[in-house]
């Protein structure tokens, strides 16, 4: 069954983080986030993860055992990633490498077909599934009135990084251009906007949490608050930030393990080092 994300409803503003040392001296002066269509830039990704190391990442998501073989290719990802130039932009060689291995490593847990014993491990079997497997709910937070529920809509996990509840489908949808809202399913039936969706929600910042992409490129400024619940730079971050409040806070979680596990994997086949903070063990929850 795919893994899902509960998140809470989130603030569309950029956090206000404090004026700080930026920690990665490779880190680019290009802005970051969200980019029109229009603009220029071109994403580095392909020069990153060419066709074929894709294939070697993705072994079995095109077996006919996964609910989306076939749907999770390669040019659809390349399209998304244009549409988000600095995803794998910012930094030196080795922090844009090692920024596209977490967001591959999360969206791999996140549907995930793996298990103990699967051909050639339990991390070759990243994007196997595109949708919530029946979801117990339809994932409608009606007291989010700035995004409300469609009535007959369900909001489960699909996508990459299945994207969950209406709070979070209707400014991706905004964000996008797409009716989140309105038509979720969307997410599930094209797979250059569900691979859009991932990225949108690796690439914006919601109050108080930092974006995933900032941890990673060293742009990451942590609040007296993070500070105080010890919320480290380094992958545990990203998923403290896609999932803490299930998998964060303690030891001995599987899931965090799943997503260090894809994350080794990626980073050696990229060739770069994992890097420091690789869990969230003892880091505290988002409160939201």
């Amino acid at each position: 069954m795919a893994r899902l994300l509960f998140l809470r409803p989130v603030l569309l503003a950029a956090a206000c983080l404090p004026v700080c040392m930026i920690s990665n001296a490779g880190v680019a002066e290009a802005g970051y986030g969200y980019h029109d269509d229009n603009d220029d830039s071109k994403s580095r990704v392909a020069s990153i993860v060419t066709e074929k190391l894709y294939g070697d990442m993705f072994k079995h998501k095109d077996d006919t055992a996964c609910p989306a073989h076939g749907f999770y290719n390669y040019t659809s990802f390349l399209r998304a990633a244009e549409r988000f130039p600095d995803f794998g932009g910012d930094g030196d060689a080795a922090t844009r490498k090692r920024e596209v291995a977490a967001f591959l490593a999360q969206i791999s847990h996140e549907t995930t077909g793996g298990w103990p014993t699967a051909p050639d491990g339990p991390y070759a079997w990243g994007l196997c599934f595109k949708e919530e497997i029946n979801p117990p709910i339809n994932y409608c937070d009606n007291t989010s009135t700035q995004w409300p529920c469609v009535a007959g809509k369900s909001y489960h996990g699909r996508g990459p990084i299945q994207l969950s509840w209406n709070f979070n489908y209707g400014p991706a949808g905004q964000a996008l251009g797409f009716d989140g809202l309105g038509k979720p399913e969307l997410v599930a039936a094209d797979p250059e906007v569900a691979f859009k969706t991932a990225l949108w929600f690796w690439m914006t910042p919601r109050a108080p949490k930092p974006s995933c992409h900032d941890v990673m490129v060293g742009r990451y400024c942590p609040s007296d608050a993070d500070v105080a619940a010890n919320r480290t730079a380094g992958f545990g971050l990203t998923t403290n930030i896609i999932n803490g409040g299930i998998e964060c806070g303690k030891t001995g979680v599987p899931q965090v393990d799943d997503r260090i596990g894809f994350f080794r994997r990626y980073c050696e086949l990229l060739g770069v080092d994992v890097g420091p903070n690789l869990d969230c063990a003892q880091q505290q929850p988002y409160s939201s």
